[in-house]
């Protein structure tokens, strides 16, 4: 039976999903448009925790931290970088929200990353928190009732607006850019010797360092990339949602990533992409009352069922799931 190298079949599932993507809001409504536009910033924040996680074997329980300073700057940048009475530039703003992210991630990760294994999840998870209660219960962040995003940014040239964030398809296509972007970067990246490295560090630290690897520096540098990456989606979240709230920090959030990679396999960015769009589907699939009637109140015992037998029966995810088909029909 013919079957394709597996580098090819990956590119090609690459390749028909982005397609499908840009053709989507062509047949979709508002509703769909909006849904599968925020599925994609889900893939982009699942994406920054799958270079630390997948590719790097740390564990991160913080990662909310960074989407959280990345939605926030957008909404406190906003009136600073922009005319009063106007949006955004978003050449500008954009790259500001990303590099404050990575700002940020590079101190939590220059203390966090001295420590290892249980300690270092708990030490991210401590800065997580500090966010959260800095936003929660500082003017600065609004409180518990967050901030609203007043101006949508648009992408200028030559007084024309090119790109206007305030428009739902727009915005569709240009999440989706940001997706392919941030996807083919990651991809080159490990293919890289810097991602060569990564990989050692995961398989065994140890022996990295016996031959001569200095592994700190990678790894800061994965976790500062990582958190640039969840910034850039934390940007996306707020203009998307128009709004801000402190919810974005909490560890609730940084285990919805996590369960999303784990539930589209480790180790592929394929993977991130596939348990992002899962995820939701399953969290809209048992919040339907057309389907669970009043049982659709506790979608949570629904949602998580269903990801214990994911994980029991599909161990290395839903990636996975074709090489099993595979090698049983062999």
């Amino acid at each position: 039976m013919f079957s394709m190298k597996p580098e090819i079949s990956k590119f090609v599932f690459v390749l028909i999903a982005f397609k499908a993507l840009a053709l989507y809001p062509l047949i979709a409504g508002a509703f769909g448009i909006d849904f599968v536009t925020k599925i994609m910033v889900y893939a982009i924040f699942a994406l920054s925790l799958e270079l630390l996680v997948g590719s790097t074997g740390l564990i991160c329980f913080g990662q909310a931290a960074f989407l959280g300073i990345g939605a926030y700057a957008a909404v406190l940048l906003t009136p600073l970088v922009g005319p009063a009475d106007g949006p955004a530039p978003l050449a500008l703003l954009l790259p500001l929200c990303a590099l404050a992210a990575a700002v940020f991630a590079l101190a939590v990760g220059a203390l966090s990353l001295r420590t290892q294994g249980v300690y270092f999840i708990m030490v991210t998870l401590a800065f997580s928190q500090m966010a959260y209660y800095l936003a929660h219960d500082t003017p600065l962040g609004g409180g518990s009732d967050g901030i609203y995003l007043n101006s949508k940014p648009v992408l200028g040239w030559m007084g024309s607006v090119l790109v206007d964030l305030d428009k739902p398809r727009a915005l569709y296509y240009f999440t989706l850019v940001c997706l392919l972007l941030v996807f083919v970067q990651l991809a080159l990246l490990l293919r890289s010797r810097f991602g060569r490295a990564l990989a050692g560090i995961k398989a065994n630290e140890q022996r990295m360092r016996a031959v001569g690897f200095s592994t700190y520096p990678y790894k800061l540098a994965a976790f500062t990339v990582s958190g640039g990456i969840a910034g850039l989606a934390g940007f996306l979240f707020a203009v998307k949602d128009g709004y801000v709230n402190p919810e974005l920090f909490s560890w609730h959030f940084s285990g919805a990533v996590l369960i999303m990679i784990i539930l589209g396999g480790l180790g592929h960015l394929r993977g991130a992409l596939i348990g992002a769009f899962a995820f939701a589907l399953l969290q809209e699939f048992f919040k339907s009352e057309a389907v669970f009637g009043a049982f659709a109140k506790h979608w949570q015992l629904g949602l998580g069922l269903a990801i214990i037998a994911s994980v029991a029966l599909l161990p290395r995810g839903l990636v996975g799931l074709p090489q099993r088909w595979r090698d049983r029909l062999s």
